[in-house]
């Protein structure tokens, strides 16, 4: 498969604090890959790093064959690279070729609406999207009525409304209520299939992630702990210490 993310050697400090020290990953187009680690570890800073967030202090990402470290968010956006938030995140007035930024009026405006703005004149395709994620009844309810899980699942359509490439999912379980995670692993994984979304995921539960992805990085203080296979990510003594021994 065609490798979509070569993330090599970033690293990203704040101060005094090393959040991300010689992170090397790959992302191969087509795939679903995970990424774990303790709380800590980095994951959500290498996300901001892939995205152009911040200034790298060392290493390069590389995305669809091109180096985007020196490029800003709107236009990493705009070639295919898109990511969600742990604390979802509804995007009122950017459409998908702007730098995406909460908007305080996002929550008054409704499901169908906020679909629309992401990319103006698509009505059909934000229907179709809202009745893959199972919103649709939904649409014409406020989002800020939505229950944390439904917002979620509404973040979800509003990035795939931008038609990435690759979707960066940031702890896309966190907080649903477990009878809702089938549902979204499901979506998840029709995505993938069905409308060739790559995805790189963060999460945090492990029988999630086992299933779901097929290659796993792990991080630990900064740095890659272990990557490859599940079982052999979920086996590795380095791992079962750092992380899965805790839980």
């Amino acid at each position: 498969m065609t490798l979509l993310l070569d993330v090599q050697n970033v690293t990203k400090r704040f101060g005094g604090v090393t959040a991300n020290e010689s992170v090397s990953l790959q992302v191969r187009a087509g795939e679903i890959a995970g990424l774990i680690g303790p709380n800590g570890s980095g994951k959500s800073t290498l996300f901001g790093a892939i995205m152009g967030a911040f200034p790298l202090d060392g290493g390069e990402v590389m995305f669809n064959g091109a180096a985007i470290s020196h490029i800003r968010v709107g236009p990493i956006v705009r070639s295919g690279l898109v990511r969600t938030y742990q604390q979802t995140r509804i995007y009122g007035d950017m459409t998908c070729m702007e730098n995406m930024q909460v908007s305080s009026r996002a929550s008054q405006g409704n499901v169908l609406s906020l679909l629309r703005l992401k990319a103006r004149g698509a009505d059909a395709r934000a229907e179709d999207l809202l009745a893959f994620v199972g919103l649709h009844e939904k649409r014409f309810e406020r989002a800020g009525r939505l229950s944390f899980g439904q917002q979620k699942l509404l973040e979800f359509a509003m990035a795939l409304m931008c038609e990435p490439k690759l979707l960066l999912l940031d702890e896309p379980t966190a907080g649903i209520n477990p009878t809702l995670i089938n549902g979204l692993i499901d979506r998840l994984q029709r995505a993938n299939k069905e409308l060739g979304v790559t995805l790189l995921v963060i999460e945090h539960n492990m029988r999630v992630i086992m299933n779901l992805a097929e290659h796993i990085t792990c991080l630990a203080h900064g740095r890659v702990l272990a990557s490859g296979a599940p079982d052999r990510v979920r086996n590795d003594p380095r791992v079962l210490d750092a992380y899965l021994g805790a839980h």
